[in-house]
């Protein structure tokens, strides 16, 4: 019979395997985007795929959006802290401004013709080891050990690892946070909120002005995502973000 300490290890290691076995098979993989024939086919898979997922996280987006400015309005800022905590703001960035600015700044979407062009471009158009074994469609990084896989080309003094997502759609909203987020991506948060000012439409064309921090490529990675909306014809996507634009501009 065992005794209590015994039972206890024992107890740890099937709750450890219990956790892992449900770690495993409830990841939820993309399709398997070599199954179609690269070009037209791959593609038309891989935007039918995407598109509603971003589509779905900019719906999430201009809600909060619409809660910040309604709290901001009726001055309740005491309102907005779950936002402060969603969108990353730090202490020493409230002291430099308001929490409705920066958040206003932030809390907004991210147009589905520069997600998908950044997705196919980041993963080879879903056929990437990233994207096959984390889900990992962007090329977001981690630096946990543990937290990803390891770049099989990573040099022997870094220590980050490529993240591993439970679902495609975890990879998308980290993305997106990520963009809404990052200092790297700054210029990109003020392309859109000048957009928004004017009253003119965000797009994905736009918004690749503000992403040169995203690849050591700089300039060059936003022409090429603005080559791929141009060439795919990506651009006619963003009309389906319209509805959160004009609710906003109401």
């Amino acid at each position: 019979m065992l005794n209590s300490k015994a039972f206890v290890a024992v107890a740890i290691v099937l709750v450890a395997i219990v956790v892992s076995w449900f770690a495993f098979f409830a990841k939820e993989p993309a399709p398997d985007f070599t199954a179609y024939t690269a070009g037209p086919d791959r593609k038309a898979a891989f935007f039918e795929y995407f598109t509603p997922i971003v589509v779905d996280l900019n719906k999430e987006f201009a809600a909060d959006r619409q809660q910040i400015e309604s709290a901001c309005d009726a001055d309740k800022t005491n309102q907005l802290d779950e936002f402060i905590t969603k969108f990353r703001i730090e202490d020493d960035e409230l002291e430099q401004e308001s929490a409705c600015t920066i958040l206003l700044r932030r809390a907004d979407i991210i147009p589905v013709s520069l997600a998908i062009a950044q997705a196919a471009n980041e993963s080879a158009w879903g056929t990437s080891r990233f994207a096959k074994q984390g889900n990992n469609f962007f090329g977001q990084w981690c630096f946990t050990k543990g937290c990803g896989i390891v770049p099989k080309s990573r040099d022997t003094n870094k220590t980050h690892e490529v993240a591993d997502f439970r679902s495609p759609a975890d990879s998308v909203e980290s993305y997106m946070l990520n963009l809404n987020t990052h200092d790297a991506y700054k210029p990109l948060r003020n392309i859109r909120q000048n957009l928004r000012q004017k009253g003119e439409v965000i797009t994905g064309v736009a918004l690749s002005y503000g992403l040169n921090k995203y690849s050591e490529r700089g300039d060059e990675y936003g022409k090429e995502l603005r080559d791929m909306i141009s060439f795919n014809k990506l651009g006619s996507l963003d009309k389906l973000d319209a509805n959160a634009q004009e609710d906003d501009a109401e």
